[in-house]
């Protein structure tokens, strides 16, 4: 049952086959085989990759069918086309579309399979390209709402640097009515004279001056102050919104990007493993010498190109000879009196009978 599964898969005539050695057969049974294995490793691939997609097992597993069964018709018609001939570099020739797409096809089986045996070392790449985006993201949106950020704090800072020097103002003042009362500046009369109560008269005013202020710009400054943290909050909002984003950064393209950034060698030997797979049974069929199985196929084809020739040229003759009998039939027929003179009573009673009716259309119009 397996065998002849698998000389199924080679694209081999079964009965043809059937009537071959048994080493001509073990031969593409081997052939059929590699065919059938390169299709179940394009499932696990195409499945895997489609994963990465979709994140979801259901449809990966469905597309990774339908990709595996191409791959599979692909391949079974690559090999079952190759044609064993008297000169390698015909054959070679022949073959060489298909090796293109035998590597082709290589590279995108293998591909995903990279991504899944080097998924740690990838995973490393990417926590480190996540982390630099979400820092570059923060930076970018701090720069969003630095412009305001920074207002505020200036206004903040201009108010209170206000209240400081006009308290620095009233403490002045302060000290100035003090020693005018010490007598040890000013007038330097001891006592609260004249100049003394002007003092304190325009210290109470700056004092008054002062609370005024300091209550109008607190006020301001806890509106700003409020502001300030509505804008901090909604920083960290729109950080916290595309941090998701950033954190979804795990795709199949980020993954064949990150896989790129790794060393070259380990990943170009899985490709030639798999290239070496893909192109098996082609390169099997180029190094093996012609069979049983070739010699029969060909006789089978030549055999049935000389039948269609034949026939081709029977028919061709059967028309030449044809035209050639009633060529000659007509020509006898031409010659014969009695026809002549029938068809020629025929030509003309027509041309009396048109004649007239074309008398009759005249009278009708005049």
């Amino acid at each position: 049952m397996l065998k002849q599964f698998f000389i199924l898969c080679s694209g081999a005539d079964k009965p043809l086959l059937d009537g071959c050695s048994e080493g001509e057969q073990t031969k593409y049974v081997g052939i059929g085989a590699t065919v059938f294995f390169t299709a179940v490793m394009a499932f696990i691939a195409s499945a895997y990759a489609l994963f990465t997609v979709f994140d979801n097992i259901i449809p990966a597993l469905l597309f990774g069918f339908v990709w595996s069964l191409l791959i599979f018709n692909l391949d079974r018609f690559i090999v079952s086309t190759i044609r064993k001939r008297n000169s390698f570099s015909s054959e070679f020739l022949q073959a060489t579309p298909r090796i293109i797409l035998a590597i082709i096809i290589a590279i995108v089986i293998s591909k995903p399979l990279e991504i899944k045996i080097f998924e740690k070392e990838i995973n490393t790449v990417l926590l480190k390209e996540k982390n630099a985006m979400a820092l570059n993201n923060k930076k970018e949106v701090g720069n969003y709402f630095k412009s305001d950020l920074d207002k505020n704090k200036n206004e903040i800072k201009s108010l209170k640097a206000e209240i400081v020097n006009k308290e620095k103002e009233v403490n002045t003042l302060y000290d100035t009515y003090i020693k005018e009362a010490e007598g040890t500046a000013g007038t330097k009369k001891l006592g609260k004279g004249p100049v003394f109560k002007e003092k304190i008269a325009k210290h109470d005013l700056s004092k008054k001056e002062l609370d005024t202020i300091r209550k109008n710009n607190l006020a301001k400054i806890a509106v700003l102050e409020k502001g300030t943290k509505t804008l901090q909050t909604d920083l960290d909002k729109k950080v916290s919104e595309t941090q998701p984003i950033i954190d979804g950064f795990d795709g199949l393209m980020a993954r064949i990007n990150a896989l790129n950034k790794l060393p070259w060698i380990p990943s170009f030997f899985i490709m030639l493993l798999f290239l070496a797979i893909e192109t098996s049974p082609i390169i099997a069929k180029l190094l093996s010498p012609r069979g049983e199985y070739d010699f029969k196929l060909e006789d089978l084809e030549t055999a049935l190109k000389a039948t269609i020739e034949q026939d081709k040229y029977q028919r061709e003759l059967l028309i030449k000879t044809s035209a050639a009998m009633h060529d000659k039939v007509y020509a006898d027929i031409a010659e014969d009196k009695k026809l002549y003179d029938l068809q020629r009573k025929n030509a003309t009673e027509l041309l009396e009978q048109q004649s007239n009716n074309f008398l009759e259309k005249q009278m009708k119009t005049l």
